[in-house]
């Protein structure tokens, strides 16, 4: 349910009494809620969902009010939609591409590279996406082919200097190509400090205590944090990383399958960047209050129990987040607050990731590679049951 805007003195606690009110009308908000204008595909990013956490809160979490902002719901199914779409137009403004002309290329771990692909196809742009050889990336390479743009695929043990030294040389030796640098341009946390916030604001009724994302570029972080700092001071805002790669507080980055975040390096939006790794720390700096961390298996124990007992699928990172803000929720200090975690991407994306491993194996039980439909007319009507399966 979306909530109108309130004014910015509004408390928590009120906020979430109406969040809490208007549960009632969810069932015919569909025949009320007006539909929007026809327009172009691209307008249609942004201006995504909010929904309100219920069933997958622990209890000692439940005193807080948990609002989540789906971004799986942007048309090419991520948050990396808006930067996507900004970086290009505003180059397209400054006159530094031009459909036909440029080809567009950059590195990724994949749903910048899908935003990258969708836009160049709708706007006649080509476009290399490049990202690590690794299974993971399964869904983007096919989603990104299926756009039209080419993929390449580097050395995951060279990590984003590898890819980055790649990029440099694919630009020097091609004169129209053009590096978005979604590591470092500043139309990255523009678009969030200028869409992605306001709308957190307005859709939390003017009342947000606690702002928690994962550190991918760091654009969301840092745009979204200005913003909601802007209208309300007391905002928290808190950074995540995996556990495995603290890169921001110092440590040094290891393999983890929290996919999105943590390229190995320190986001060049966030203060701190520059420092050796001895001059960092978890005290609060810049913008963000609380540099947060969560574990792999954490994350996807979570993606599990969210689409479980909420019927919401979602992907490595989104579980990570929500994982931290039921754990922010449980804090004394944090009754009636309102927390507020962005969703980056549905979970259907990762397929290839061991968060679907179990049902994974389980389908190529039941539907074997290869395998040739039964023609036998005399064999039984049923062929598989999933519950016997996981009785065995």
């Amino acid at each position: 349910v979306l909530l109108p805007r309130a004014s910015s003195h509004r408390s928590s606690c009120e906020a979430a009494a109406a969040i809490a009110d208007s549960d009632h009308v969810a069932s015919t908000i569909m025949d009320t809620a007006p539909l929007p204008p026809a327009c172009s595909y691209l307008e249609t990013i942004g201006n995504t969902p909010m929904v309100k956490l219920d069933r997958c809160v622990p209890a000692a979490s439940k005193q807080a009010t948990i609002l989540c902002k789906l971004e799986m719901q942007n048309p090419g199914g991520s948050l990396k939609d808006r930067i996507a779409l900004n970086m290009i137009k505003e180059a397209e403004a400054r006159g530094d591409i031009t459909p036909g002309k440029t080809t567009i290329i950059d590195f990724t771990s994949g749903n910048t590279g899908i935003g990258y692909a969708m836009v160049a196809a709708a706007k006649g742009y080509k476009c290399i996406v490049i990202m690590p050889k690794v299974r993971p990336m399964l869904e983007r390479y096919l989603i990104c082919r299926q756009f039209g743009a080419e993929v390449h695929l580097f050395n995951p043990s060279l990590g984003a200097p590898g890819a980055l030294k790649y990029v440099k040389d694919q630009l020097a030796a091609n004169p129209h190509y053009w590096w978005p640098n979604q590591l470092g341009n500043p139309d990255n946390p523009a678009v969030h400090e200028r869409t992605t916030g306001p709308e957190i604001w307005k859709q939390a009724g003017g009342a947000v205590d606690y702002f928690i994302h994962g550190i991918g570029t760091g654009g969301c972080v840092a745009g979204v944090g200005k913003y909601l700092k802007s209208v309300n001071p007391k905002c928290r805002v808190i950074a995540l990383e995996p556990t495995e790669a603290r890169v921001h507080t110092g440590a040094s980055p290891k393999p983890h399958g929290v996919v999105g975040w943590a390229p190995g390096v320190h986001s060049q939006f966030l203060d701190g960047f520059g420092k050796a790794p001895e001059e960092l720390s978890d005290a609060p700096r810049g913008v963000v209050d609380e540099w947060g961390h969560v574990a792999t298996s954490e994350a996807v124990a979570t993606c599990l129990q969210v689409t479980s007992a909420e019927g919401m699928m979602v992907g490595p990172s989104s579980g990570a987040a929500i994982k931290y803000a039921f754990d922010v929720a449980a804090r004394p200090e944090a009754k009636g607050s309102t927390i507020v975690v962005v969703l980056p991407s549905h979970g259907i994306r990762y397929v290839a990731h061991p968060l679907w491993a179990a049902v994974n194996a389980e389908a190529n039980e039941a539907l074997p590679p290869g395998e040739a439909p039964c023609s036998d007319k005399e064999q039984p009507i049923l062929l598989w049951a999933s519950e016997e399966y996981k009785k065995a």
